[in-house]
């Protein structure tokens, strides 16, 4: 059973631990102002009870809640978005377009996790999915703000991850919560060369192109630090910018060289043995066993929507 951690981080953010496969995966992150709260992602429906402990602990009313802002519907970080609208009354949900009739109806949703997990491991990481009522659900727009009494949190749209996905600026940080767009960042692959940072290309939306122009978009907004989901704060972001552009294409040059037959299982292996050189380049010394814990399922994710995106391609 897992337990509530967090970390405060600072200008009034708190990152709360998600309990994701494992600790040090996947968080949420609470931002107070002036006795007003949003939630940056929610995590799964098995965290939800974990968020409103810390409500109760800081003594904040559920009705204090105003925004609840999944950076997008994959179920590591809107999966518990129902459970959490359910109990906080005076939330409105803040959702790309493209998200919203997920959140409404999330039985396709579901369908589709079921698809990619597999029954057992939907059941033991996500629980239960729960339909929002339409008339609490806000869609975004392209630089739409929200007051949290009287601090300014701006949409931004950033697609590539996945079409529905959305960013958080905040201009009290002079940072952005940036979902999966800007990569993942695990604590264990940090080394003396700072953050190891890498794109996981899920399916089944994943947009190659439109991830390369996020990116950018992202480094044209100057942010000082990104709140990672996956996971925590990454400073001075530009500098890893460069490898996440070359990930992505290598990625793309891997699945295009192969023919369609087995390309799947093929795709896996390679990004399983690129990430292995590309992490011991960065001066880790994990074992391939503890880098296939960490990282093995987004490698399998990555292989997924390649695989996807490949298909598409050729149906073209």
């Amino acid at each position: 059973m897992s337990e509530l951690k967090f970390q405060e981080v600072g200008f009034g953010i708190t990152l709360i631990e998600g309990w994701y496969e494992r600790e040090g995966m996947a968080c949420s992150y609470l931002i107070e102002s002036n006795g007003a709260v949003a939630l940056v992602d929610t995590g799964t429906a098995r965290v939800s009870l974990h968020i409103l402990e810390l409500l109760e602990q800081r003594g904040i009313a559920r009705e204090q809640v105003k925004y609840i802002i999944p950076t997008h519907v994959h179920l590591d970080h809107a999966g518990g978005a129902g459970q959490l609208m359910q109990a906080l009354p005076e939330a409105q949900l803040i959702i790309h377009p493209y998200g919203t009739r997920h959140m409404v109806d999330p039985s396709k949703l579901q369908a589709g996790a079921t698809a990619v997990y597999g029954k057992e491991k939907f059941k033991k990481a996500f629980d239960q999915l729960l339909p929002i009522p339409v008339e609490r659900v806000t869609e975004m727009e392209e630089g739409m703000e929200l007051d949290l009494n009287g601090r300014p949190l701006r949409m931004v749209d950033t697609p590539g991850h996945a079409k529905h996905h959305l960013c958080v600026w905040d201009e009290q940080s002079k940072g952005l919560f940036t979902g999966d767009v800007y990569g993942n960042s695990y604590p264990e692959l940090t080394t003396v060369k700072g953050r190891y940072l890498t794109p996981v290309t899920s399916p089944v939306q994943l947009d190659p192109p439109a991830w390369h122009a996020s990116i950018d978009k992202i480094l044209a907004m100057n942010p000082e630090r990104l709140f990672l989901t996956h996971y925590g704060i990454l400073e001075q972001p530009a500098a890893r910018a460069e490898q996440l552009h070359k990930d992505l294409d290598a990625y793309l040059e891997m699945a295009t060289a192969l023919p369609p037959e087995g390309r799947y299982e093929k795709l896996f292996a390679q990004i399983n043995e690129y990430h292995q050189q590309q992490v011991k380049a960065h001066g880790c010394e994990l074992s391939n066993e503890e880098l296939d814990r960490l990282i093995g399922s987004d490698n399998e994710l990555c292989a997924q929507g390649l695989e996807v995106w490949m298909q598409r391609q050729e149906r073209a």
